[in-house]
């Protein structure tokens, strides 16, 4: 079909070469620090934060999903969706495999969705966690759907007519982007630098999405499992807005049944007007 020339249909289901990649104690605590991280385990470097699990994917993760649109797509990729599904927690010191593969494209009316695998394993071959990334490349336009979408983990909206299990109200640091980008290496300027941001159409510097579902993690592991986080077994949201630095997030945690919460995070910018949608979390 005319709408899908220039896509790499051959690449999907394909998956990436295996990249070695050692996690250094001191990473993983700047990882922690870097988001605000009040867990002591993941301040001592006993386990890297479970959100720091992109830090090994970041550049496969980028290639597998940029490699499957048109060229003229490939910097307008925005991060639409994240579900983490954590086999076991990272261990400072540990040498890690990890492999991508892109396994569906679907066009939306705004754009083009592609969703891609990630797979993390330690050198007995043992899953440590998988990932799905849900990129979004706006403007783009692909005609129907191919491969497969990431699992679901979307909000009943009737559980914003009851109270809340619990709240949590955090608040980013001015230099936020600035301590986050070298502990996750992540360079992108409109993290970094206000001109350029402002010049892609954002109102200035904007927070790592990441570092956002990382405030999540530990606002939920600080009120169920702050003495154990290993038992956060999966994590998964959809980016609705970009946060900002010295912004102020509301998330609001339902407990849907045994160890299974949704949520949804909130922006200082008006009511209604959410950073983060369809949160899941389930822990062991």
């Amino acid at each position: 079909m005319a709408t899908n020339e220039g896509f790499h249909l051959d690449r999907l289901d394909q998956w990436s070469a295996e990249t070695e990649y050692k996690v250094e104690h001191e990473q993983t605590i700047a990882y922690a620090k870097a988001t605000n991280d009040p867990i002591a385990a993941h301040l001592d470097g006993t386990y890297a934060p479970p959100v720091f699990a992109v830090v090994p994917v970041t550049a496969i993760m980028a290639d597998a999903t940029m490699g499957v649109v048109p060229d003229e797509l490939m910097l307008r990729i925005l991060h639409g969706e994240h579900d983490f599904r954590l086999h076991r927690p990272i261990v400072p010191g540990e040498v890690l495999n990890v492999r991508a593969k892109p396994i569906g494209i679907e066009g939306k009316e705004t754009g083009v969705v592609v969703t891609t695998l990630l797979e993390t394993r330690d050198t007995g071959g043992e899953l440590v966690n998988e990932q799905y990334f849900i990129g979004f490349f706006r403007g783009g336009t692909f005609d129907g759907s191919v491969g497969v979408k990431s699992p679901e983990h979307s909000f009943d909206g009737a559980l914003r007519d009851t109270a809340p299990t619990f709240t949590s109200v955090q608040t980013f640091d001015e230099d936020q982007t600035f301590r986050y980008s070298p502990a996750a290496e992540d360079p992108m300027p409109i993290h970094l630098d206000d001109d350029f941001a402002k010049a892609m159409g954002l109102p200035g510097i904007i927070i790592h999405g990441l570092c956002t579902i990382a405030f999540t993690s530990h606002a939920l592991l600080s009120q169920i499992s702050p003495q154990d986080p290993t038992r956060l077994k999966r994590l998964a949201v959809r980016m609705s807005k970009p946060a900002l630095p010295k912004e102020t997030i509301t998330s609001k945690f339902w407990n849907t049944r045994e160890g299974v919460y949704a949520f949804e995070t909130a922006g200082d910018e008006k009511p209604g007007k959410f950073v983060i949608t369809d949160g899941l979390a389930e822990f062991a």
